[in-house]
């Protein structure tokens, strides 16, 4: 059994504007050691499938499982005993750091025999830190303390949403390398939810992606970024830019994610597809099974066959 477990997970809001499903039976596993990236466009679900994960949003469907132990909706009392170790980090460290208390203080809070230089070192800031306060670090320094925050309960499941997107591109990168460097040495498992394909592509082990509060595809991160077996893959590679000196923009996504109040019928990504045809407009295909690993949820590959090359299959009649 994985270290994380999420399975057909449905998560509702209900407000002024009537009902609408965030999450519409998406699944994931995170194996300890293991970077698993989350990626789709904003308002794909990602961030609440996050919350769901460490119980800060309360489930309408489905089941959320880590070490085998159903993780409950946090209210008022304190959190169990055996899920301290599932974690999360948050997009912006400063609002999760109280600024009235020092760094030092923060991480003896959750440090379970655990040495607070010792964390800070492991996340590359100086033991000085320990009494200094959080604005007088910049955001690549605040992030990492988040992080050290996390290793202080010993985790064996940490869940980052969005750690990378308020950095600058160098800080980017040097808290990537961190991130992978970690869940090696500690064989903590990562679930990286982030916008940037780049980066997932660099540190994550797996790859799912997130459309309009389904997984439409999940594989082995090399294999998708060179073979991706769903059209909204396909889409989001190609709008990475590259610095290949071609002076060539990359592609755009066509058209908006949709309403998720109202989705479309059918295959969810089928408005925007440069490939749908009239199976995609009525019958939504379920997550294949496909060889290697890998699984997509489009009417164009047979399950338990190695993935089709997309480009090859325009005006493919529907897939029996």
């Amino acid at each position: 059994m994985s270290a994380l477990e999420l399975s057909d997970v449905v998560v509702d809001y209900h407000g002024r504007g009537g009902h609408v499903r965030a999450v519409a039976g998406a699944s994931i596993s995170v194996e300890r050691g293991t970077i698993v990236g989350l990626v789709g466009e904003s308002g794909c679900g990602k961030s609440t499938l996050a919350r769901a994960a460490v119980g800060l949003v309360e489930t309408a469907g489905g089941t959320v499982l880590f070490e085998g132990r159903p993780v409950t909706s946090l209210g008022r009392r304190t959190r169990p005993a055996e899920l301290v170790r599932l974690q999360l980090v948050f997009q912006n460290p400063y609002s999760s750091l109280n600024p009235r208390r020092t760094v030092g203080s923060q991480l003896a809070d959750g440090a379970r025999g655990a040495n607070v230089a010792e964390l800070l070192e492991r996340v590359g800031l100086p033991s000085n830190a320990i009494r200094r306060y959080p604005h007088e670090f910049s955001g690549g320094q605040r992030q990492r303390i988040a992080i050290a925050r996390a290793l202080a309960a010993n985790p064996s499941v940490i869940v980052l949403d969005e750690p990378l997107a308020s950095l600058d591109a160098s800080a980017q990168a040097q808290l990537a390398n961190l991130l992978k460097r970690l869940s090696r040495e500690l064989e903590v498992g990562l679930l990286l939810i982030s916008h940037d394909l780049a980066i997932v592509r660099h540190v994550a082990d797996e790859v799912s992606v997130m459309y309009l509060g389904r997984m439409v595809e999940t594989a082995p991160t090399l294999p998708l970024w060179e073979h991706p077996a769903h059209p909204y893959s396909e889409a989001l590679i190609a709008a990475v830019p590259r610095a290949d000196g071609g002076g060539v923009l990359p592609d755009s996504l066509p058209g908006e994610v949709p309403d998720p109040s109202h989705p479309p019928t059918g295959c969810r990504f089928h408005p925007r597809c440069p490939y749908a045809f009239d199976r995609c407009t009525v019958e939504e295909p379920p997550l294949l099974e496909l060889s290697g690993g890998r699984a997509s949820a489009c009417w164009l590959q047979t399950e338990g066959r190695a993935p089709a090359p997309l480009p090859n299959l325009v005006g493919t009649e529907s897939v029996e």
